[in-house]
């Protein structure tokens, strides 16, 4: 008697082809341009928490109020606006920043990259991972510590440009030093065009080096800058906007924070907070005043420019209680973390936050155990915006080229978290169970040989070797082999294409802005 029960089982068998496909997918996963998450949120509040830190931002916000100093322009928009302006103090009524930023602010939106198969799309269950930004100094094994040059700068652009595990090019991913300050900018934001073709952030310095990051790449992106169903600017730059907590915006972030709504281009609204110093020691009273400020800075904005991308963010260290450093890894700043995450997917606007933070001044068990506790955290709760995923060291002080290429193989790892359980036919693997039976192993199956690359996320870093093998190729640890690592790519290094009439307006257009600056280092 013809068996069904085998037949209709064979038909749902993934054949050797099937396998061999999901792995080459699996691969191509690898290179995806952004992450969408697959699994749930991880969630520390309910309901009532949530809404009594809602509650307790509004009350800052209309009783204590902001500061927007030595502004003028922005106090007559929140005066038109509606808000009780005293001073340089803005006082808003309860309610309207969360109904500016809602009528007008997109849930989700994309920042378009100069190829357009590397755009990314922020918000919703989508993760994007960004290098460090901001460090003075760099550090190698090489060299040890010393001040960022323009060559620094250009080899982290492309040691970004060649990670699959980073979406993003960055922004200040280390301040050269070599440079005259205004005209440094220039440089940086042609690094990125030049050097890369993933999406990249802009200068937030000064109004005018925020022009200048628009209008290169107004030249990059040419006639593609315009979107044609809206005929508005298509958003090809973000930028990093951080509020001079405790509760004051100054002169210099609010100019930049313009020049980029006008624009249409992404803002990122980031109080930044060392709790204990410039926010209450208490989690929920720096959720609250983190709300606070960035509902602020975002409605702003949206009155600005009604439509134009914004991002909460939300950056919170715990400090030592007693010598006032920052600290790294720690359990409450994680706890900020969920929470902002929570009261942003509640706000619907887009969350950046997290990434691979540490105190350590060289890529140690330190560096390690403190970057995995704000990266897990940072992967948890949904951050979609990931700045500082890979270089940080010594509280942001500094940038390691080791700890670059560390810090890349495990947001490797969080890839594969965030997809998730594979549950196709491949996933499910029944026809390896049914080939091996009891008592045997699977090492040569059909459905292993077809799936052994793809099997398990494989760190180009780690050693898993005999000892007897690993003591015979150089007993190194993971800073040496991360050494290497960084040495050969940056050797191996082939730029993305670039037409040369743009790269020659782009330079065109820097020579230019150079030169109608003094020579002087100011």
């Amino acid at each position: 008697m013809h068996d069904q029960t085998t037949e209709s089982s064979r038909a749902r068998r993934p054949s050797g082809r099937d396998a061999k496909r999901a792995a080459r997918a699996a691969r191509a996963g690898a290179t995806v341009p952004y992450i969408t998450r697959r699994i749930p949120y991880y969630e520390v509040l309910d309901e009532q928490a949530l809404a009594t830190l809602e509650h307790n931002a509004d009350t800052i916000l209309e009783e204590v109020g902001i500061d927007y100093r030595d502004d003028p322009e922005a106090l007559e928009i929140w005066k038109a606006a509606g808000a009780d302006v005293r001073g340089e103090r803005v006082h808003c009524p309860r309610g309207m920043c969360r109904t500016l930023i809602q009528k007008t602010a997109p849930r989700e939106f994309t920042q378009h990259a100069r190829n357009p198969a590397r755009s990314v799309r922020i918000g919703g269950k989508n993760t994007v991972f960004a290098p460090a930004y901001g460090p003075p100094f760099v550090r190698s094994l090489d060299e040890g510590r010393r001040y960022a040059r323009i060559e620094d700068f250009r080899n982290f652009v492309k040691l970004a440009y060649l990670a699959n595990s980073l979406h993003h090019s960055g922004g200040t991913i280390c301040e050269p030093v070599d440079l005259p300050v205004n005209k440094r900018h220039l440089d940086m934001v042609y690094s990125h065009l030049k050097y890369s073709d993933k999406p990249f952030m802009g200068s937030v310095t000064a109004p005018e080096r925020a022009a200048d990051s628009v209008a290169l790449a107004d030249i990059a992106f040419g006639d593609d800058r315009i979107d044609p169903e809206t005929g508005r600017p298509k958003t090809t730059i973000i930028n990093l906007i951080n509020v001079n907590s405790p509760m004051t915006y100054d002169a210099t972030m609010l100019g930049a924070a313009k020049v980029y709504a006008r624009a249409n281009q992404a803002t990122i609204i980031t109080p930044f907070i060392l709790a204990g110093a410039m926010s209450p020691v208490t989690v929920g009273g720096t959720v609250a005043q983190t709300l606070a400020e960035a509902l602020s800075g975002m409605a702003f904005v949206q009155l600005v420019n009604p439509g134009a991308p914004i991002v909460l963010g939300s950056f919170a260290s715990s400090i030592s209680m007693q010598s006032g450093a920052p600290t790294f890894g720690t359990p409450e700043p994680a706890l900020v973390l969920y929470a902002m995450a929570a009261l942003a997917r509640r706000l619907g606007v887009p969350f950046r936050s997290g990434g691979s933070l540490c105190a350590s001044k060289i890529p140690d068990a330190q560096a390690a155990f403190e970057s995995a506790n704000t990266l897990l955290p940072t992967c948890l709760a949904g951050v979609n915006f990931v700045l500082h995923t890979a270089g940080w060291l010594e509280g942001g002080l500094a940038m390691g080229y080791e700890k670059f290429v560390m810090d890349a193989d495990q947001a490797g790892m969080m890839h594969t978290l965030l997809a998730g359980i594979d549950l196709s036919p491949n996933g499910q693997a029944l026809e390896a169970i049914r080939e091996v039976g009891p008592g045997k192993h699977f090492l040569g199956c059909n459905h292993t040989q077809a799936n052994f690359e793809t099997a398990f996320y494989r760190s180009p870093l780690a050693d898993n070797n005999s000892y007897e093998q690993w003591e015979a190729e150089g007993a190194s640890d993971m800073a040496k082999r991360a050494n290497a690592l960084w040495k050969k790519q940056l050797a191996e290094y082939v730029p993305p294409p670039l037409d040369p009439a743009t790269d020659e307006a782009m330079l065109e257009y820097i020579a230019k802005r150079k030169a109608a600056f003094p020579d002087s280092n100011v």
